[in-house]
């Protein structure tokens, strides 16, 4: 591996465990099967981290800095509110559904587990997933301003419903180990949308 600076490391460590951790889990990956799949020394990582979980925070504003970026860039691209609602939903299923460990929702997968090991890192999910409200909660309200979202719900309670049925239909779809739930959760969105 060439000489790469402080941050570049940095953020090769959590480049490569994001992919681990979207397979396995933040628990089942050690320090030491990290280290060893990002080609570093395992004394090093503390040169970077003081401890795994604020490695684990680290990793989780990363996520959420580049998945918010997308999220911004499907529910404010062109068309009607209601269609840039399901072309987010549609890239949901399109990267939830796929066997890949890369592009996997790191809420799904380590939601419950961090929560219970880490307040800091409950803290960053929390903070991460209101950041993912508020931008589907803007988005219903242009959709109730431009005609295209029905208007008998509130946009929060219709942003957070939306967004509570696709982390369950996720955590179903690993469950069924198919892309069921993804199809039911997609034509209740469009029912909920209208």
């Amino acid at each position: 591996m060439s000489k790469k600076s402080s941050a570049d490391m940095r953020q090769h460590l959590i480049d490569i465990a994001n992919a681990l951790m979207a397979e396995k889990g933040y628990t089942a990956v050690g320090l030491a099967e990290l280290v060893a799949a990002a080609g570093v020394p395992k004394g090093s990582f503390y040169y970077y981290f003081k401890s795994k979980e604020e490695f684990g925070q680290a990793l989780l504003d990363d996520y959420f800095t580049t998945y918010l970026q997308t999220v911004d860039a499907l529910l404010t691209g062109p068309g009607t509110a209601r269609e840039r609602l399901l072309a987010y939903f549609d890239y949901w299923r399109a990267t939830q559904a796929s066997s890949a460990p890369e592009g996997k929702c790191l809420v799904v997968k380590l939601g419950a587990e961090v929560c219970d090991l880490s307040v800091d890192m409950g803290a960053v999910l929390q903070q991460g997933t209101g950041a993912i409200l508020e931008r589907l909660t803007q988005c219903v309200e242009a959709g109730h301003f431009d005609g295209s979202v029905a208007a008998a719900t509130a946009a929060r309670v219709l942003a957070e419903s939306l967004y509570q049925l696709w982390l369950g239909a996720s955590l179903m779809v690993k469950v069924a180990r198919n892309g069921g739930p993804f199809d039911a959760a997609m034509s209740t969105t469009q029912r909920l949308l209208s």
